[in-house]
């Protein structure tokens, strides 16, 4: 580990509002409590795991049976899919990003009473194996009475890269029956299940089978709706023309999920993804961002 917890304090703790601590698996974690809100976020990955705004719900959605260990990526809360989305046949899925351990850039309080995490990552010989270009990535988290998620990537080399990316984002649902997703009415998908084949929104999104689309062409923000808890979460983004929307349903098993755990999950992913790429010339880079909110 480059950055040990107590150097980690040292540097970049924030009295009574953020520090660092061995989480699971001895992983290096911020946790982060004010008034407004409380997050955990894990420097493998600079993977969002928590975030629960004062007096509210959790928001974010982590398997119980999720596994902390290093090089394994996380079952739950953010996980950041770079430089693609998905599979790539002999690499790993949802690109390499998610199971590094990210620095701790900056951390600080804002004059609205967030708090402010910057964690960042270059290519290296290791990355270079997988994927054979020079990178800066860095993802700005702001914690408070809303969450910002800011992916920003950043060509270093000296050829134009391409990539697909995701915050591809767990949230807590009471119900799964009785939850939908509003804002996407109208929109064309690529329906993963059926062998990406084409298909058009109408109304809101309800779940009543295995769920895996890729929206495409849509800027618009989502809402989801949990009639159960009787709350909205509304997921407003910039940078993307793709949104994902899943949920497994219980013909899919995954060792780090709990039978029956789909019922209390949703995925409604800010990315670029499918056909939606990012091309990006040397010296020039893009912002992907996601803010949460809840009423």
């Amino acid at each position: 580990m480059n950055q040990d917890i107590d150097t980690l304090n040292r540097q970049f703790a924030l009295p009574g509002s953020l520090h660092f601590v061995h989480g699971s698996g001895d992983l290096p974690v911020a946790e982060i409590q004010t008034a407004q809100a409380s997050a955990r976020v894990a420097l493998q990955g600079a993977h969002l795991l928590a975030w629960q705004p004062a007096g509210a719900a959790p928001v974010i959605w982590l398997s119980p049976s999720a596994v902390f260990a290093p090089g394994q990526p996380v079952r739950g809360g953010v996980p950041v899919c770079w430089p693609w989305f998905g599979a790539r046949e002999g690499l790993p899925a949802h690109g390499f990003v998610r199971t590094r351990l990210w620095q701790v850039r900056e951390a600080s309080m804002d004059p609205a009473g967030q708090v402010v995490l910057r964690l960042g990552l270059q290519d290296d010989a290791d990355t270079r194996a997988l994927w054979d270009h020079a990178f800066d990535l860095e993802l700005l988290v702001s914690i408070g009475t809303t969450l910002s998620l800011t992916l920003t990537s950043r060509n270093t080399g000296e050829q134009p890269l391409t990539i697909t990316d995701a915050l591809h984002t767990y949230f807590c649902v009471e119900d799964i029956h009785q939850t939908t997703v509003q804002g996407l009415d109208g929109c064309d998908y690529l329906d993963k299940v059926h062998g990406f084949a084409r298909g058009r929104q109408t109304g809101a999104v309800e779940f009543t089978g295995e769920t895996d689309r890729i929206y495409v062409d849509t800027t618009a923000d989502c809402v989801i709706e949990d009639r159960v808890q009787q709350r909205n979460i509304r997921v407003s983004k910039s940078g993307s023309s793709s949104t994902v929307v899943w949920n497994p349903w219980r013909e899919k098993t995954f060792a780090d999920m709990a039978a029956g755990g789909y019922r209390q999950m949703l995925c409604v992913e800010t990315c670029n993804a499918g056909p939606d790429q990012i091309t990006l010339a040397p010296g020039r880079s893009h912002a992907l961002s996601a803010t949460v909110s809840v009423r």
